[in-house]
């Protein structure tokens, strides 16, 4: 009985040990997080910004197709992972060479 009362004992000291440091990770991963969602959205408003501004001096009437044609990506070896957009893009530049 002394045995038992004596490793139930243990057990509970190291439970309260392992749910000490499971608090104290998810305390740093609750702050790395945190640290990373704070660091995303200032770039993302850092890009919206300079975006807005680009489209802003970019609304002149007669400059849509060079925005168009700057915004695609016509390079096929950089958008390997991306979906098929080939077509759109052959229509763009249709477009631009015959407008309707």
């Amino acid at each position: 009985a002394v045995v038992s009362t004596q490793s139930t004992g243990e057990a509970e000291a190291k439970a309260a040990e392992w749910k000490a440091e499971a608090l104290k990770e998810l305390e740093n991963w609750h702050a790395k997080q945190t640290d990373v969602l704070e660091k995303t959205r200032a770039a993302n408003r850092e890009a919206q910004d300079e975006f807005l501004k680009d489209n802003v001096e970019e609304a002149k009437p007669g400059q849509q197709w060079e925005r168009i044609c700057r915004l695609c990506d016509f390079n096929p070896k950089s958008n390997r992972n991306s979906k098929d957009t080939a077509r759109m893009k052959s229509i763009f530049l249709q477009l631009k060479q015959n407008p309707l």
